[in-house]
C-alpha cells in the first residue's frame, strides 16, 4: 500500500493549529498487503473461468485449515486467495493480521470490481481490497479511544474546526457582503433566519420578522460573535462518499482522514471534508465555491442565489423578462411546448454562459422556448420551488373554509421556506398573475397556469396522480399574492 507524503507546514502556519496527525502517525504503522504466491501447478475450471480475475495469490481449491497452516508463520498482511470446497458463486480471502488468520468471502463482477457483499466497497484490485481492510483492522486496534473520541463530539466544535480556522478571513467577507445584500432585500422576503448558533451556540433556529430592532441586533453580533457566516444564510452541504488521494484531514474534527479508499465525505458545493460521523455534526452552512458548481440546472437554488448574489436566480429573472416582453399575448403560453431540441440548447448555453446568454428574439424566436427553458429549470430544482416540508403548510391552508382563512394561513406557510425559495416562489407568483391578466388574449387564466406548473413547483408525493387540490392551491396562490407575500 502507497504512503501519503507527510505535509509541509510554516511555524506560523494555522493548519498547525487544527492539524491532529496522531491518527495519520497510527495509519502510517498499519500492514501492508503480501501476496502469498503459489507454488505448486493449479489445474483450474476453465469452463467456469474459475480464477481468472486473480493472480498468482490464487491457489484454487483449498480448505481453511491448509490456508491457515501455509500462512502461519507468515507477517501480518500475508494473503492468498482459494476456492472454498462446495463453493459455487464466491472465492475465499485468507489474510494473516494480528497473528491469527482471517477468512472473508470474495466476489467479482466486470465493471464493478472485486467486493465482500454487494453493498460494500469495491475495489479495482485484490491489492487495494486487502490495503484498506488492514488499514481498517489496525485503526480499529489501536486507535479506538481516538475514533470514539471524534464520534462523541458535539457541534460546538464547528467553531474550531478547520473550516473555519483557515477560511475565516473569506467567511468573513462573504458575510459581510450578504448581510448587506439580505438586509437591503429585507422588504422583498419579509422574514429572516436567525440561527442561535450565532448566540447559543447550538444550531436550532427560529425565525423572526425583519425590522429595525432585528437589523440592530444582526449588525450587533456580527461585529463581535466568533462565527462568521452570516446571521441570514442557511444552506445544508451536499455530502457525498469519496476516495480522497495522498494527505487529508476532517475539516470539522481536525483529525486525519484514515482508510485507503472511500474514507469520507465531501460536500459537492463547497469541498467541505469530513469523517462519515463528522458530516452528520456539520451545520447548515455551506458556501458554495464557483469552481466545484457545474452548472444552474440541476443545482440547488440556494446555491445558485448564493453563488450570483442574488434574491432570485438569473435564469427564472431572464426567463420571465423574455416572457413579458414579447409572449404575454401568446396564445397558449407556457401550455403550448417548444421545441426540446431548442430548450436543451438554451439550457446548455445557460449552464456555460450564465447571465451573458443571449435569449433575444433574434437568437431564440419562438417564445415557447424561453417559457419551457423556465420550466424545465424549476422542474430540475433537488428541492422544489414549495418544498417538502412546506408542502403540508400550503395544502393545510388551501382547505381553510373561507378566502380570508385560506390568504392568512398561506401567508403564515410561504414564512416556512428558506428565503432562496420565498423570493423565487413570490416572482414567479407575481409573474403568473400578470400573465393571467391577459387571459382575453393568451387563453391562461390561474387555474390554466396552475394546472400548468403544479407538477413544477410543488413538492408532491410520487405516487400521487391526481393533483386538484394541489392546482387549486396554486391557482390560490397565484390570484391572491399580493396579500399572501406581504
Amino acid at each position: 500500500m502507497s504512503r501519503p507524503s507527510t505535509i509541509s507546514v510554516e511555524p506560523s502556519s494555522p493548519v498547525q493549529k487544527v492539524w491532529k496527525p496522531e491518527l495519520y502517525k497510527i495509519q502510517l504503522e498499519a500492514p501492508t498487503p503480501k501476496p502469498l504466491h503459489r507454488t505448486r501447478p493449479l489445474t483450474l475450471n476453465i469452463a467456469n473461468n474459475e480464477g481468472h480475475c486473480y493472480g498468482p495469490e490464487y491457489h484454487g481449491a483449498m480448505g481453511h485449515l491448509e490456508a491457515e497452516q501455509l500462512l502461519s508463520n507468515k507477517a501480518d498482511g500475508t494473503y492468498l486467495l482459494r476456492r472454498s470446497p462446495k463453493a459455487d458463486d464466491y472465492f475465499t480471502l485468507s489474510v494473516r493480521f494480528n497473528y491469527r488468520t482471517k477468512h472473508f468471502k470474495i466476489y467479482y463482477k466486470p465493471g464493478k470490481g472485486h467486493y465482500l457483499q454487494e453493498q460494500s466497497k469495491h475495489y479495482d484490485t485484490i491489492h487495494d481490497l486487502v490495503a484498506d481492510g488492514l488499514v481498517n483492522f489496525y485503526m480499529q486496534l489501536h486507535a479506538a479511544p481516538i475514533i470514539l473520541q471524534i464520534n462523541q463530539q458535539t457541534r460546538n466544535c464547528y467553531q474550531q474546526s478547520p473550516y473555519m480556522t483557515l477560511n475565516r478571513r473569506k467567511l468573513r467577507a462573504l458575510s459581510h457582503e450578504l448581510g448587506k445584500s439580505m438586509v437591503s432585500a429585507k422588504d422583498n422576503c419579509g422574514v429572516i433566519e436567525i440561527t442561535n448558533t450565532e448566540v447559543n451556540g447550538d444550531c436550532d433556529s427560529v425565525k423572526a420578522p425583519v425590522n429595525k430592532e432585528v437589523t440592530n441586533k444582526m449588525k450587533d453580533v456580527s461585529d463581535t460573535a466568533d462565527l462568521i457566516l452570516p446571521l441570514v444564510y442557511e444552506k445544508a452541504h451536499t455530502f457525498k462518499v469519496h476516495n480522497f488521494k495522498g494527505l487529508n484531514w476532517c475539516e470539522f474534527c481536525a483529525n486525519f482522514l484514515w482508510g485507503f479508499t472511500a474514507q469520507g465525505m465531501k460536500c459537492e458545493a463547497c469541498g467541505f471534508m469530513a469523517h462519515f460521523k463528522c458530516a452528520e455534526l456539520v451545520p447548515a452552512k455551506c458556501v458554495p465555491d464557483m469552481k466545484l458548481i457545474r452548472g444552474v440546472f440541476g443545482t440547488d437554488l440556494t446555491t445558485v442565489v448564493q453563488l450570483y448574489q442574488s434574491s432570485v436566480p438569473f435564469v427564472v429573472r431572464r426567463c420571465v423578462e423574455e416572457v413579458e416582453a414579447r409572449g404575454m399575448l401568446q396564445e397558449g403560453i407556457y401550455r403550448v411546448s417548444g421545441f426540446a431540441d431548442e430548450i436543451d440548447a438554451l439550457k446548455l448555453a445557460l449552464d456555460r454562459d450564465g447571465e451573458k446568454t443571449d435569449m433575444s428574439e433574434g437568437a431564440y424566436g419562438n417564445v415557447n422556448v424561453i417559457a419551457g427553458t423556465l420550466k424545465l429549470y424549476l422542474r430540475l430544482l433537488p428541492v422544489p420551488l414549495i418544498t417538502f416540508q412546506a408542502y403540508p403548510s400550503f395544502m393545510q391552508a388551501a382547505r381553510r373554509p373561507n378566502a380570508a382563512e385560506q390568504i392568512s394561513n398561506m401567508t403564515e406557510a410561504a414564512k416556512r421556506l428558506p428565503p432562496a425559495h420565498y423570493n423565487c416562489l413570490k416572482f414567479m407568483a407575481e409573474h403568473l398573475k400578470r400573465v393571467a391578466s391577459h387571459y382575453a388574449a393568451n387563453k391562461m387564466n390561474e387555474h390554466n397556469l396552475a394546472t400548468v406548473f403544479a407538477p413544477t413547483l410543488i413538492a408532491t408525493p410520487q405516487h400521487l396522480t391526481n393533483l386538484t387540490e394541489e392546482i387549486y392551491m396554486l391557482s390560490t396562490l397565484i390570484a391572491n399574492c399580493a396579500d399572501i407575500f406581504i
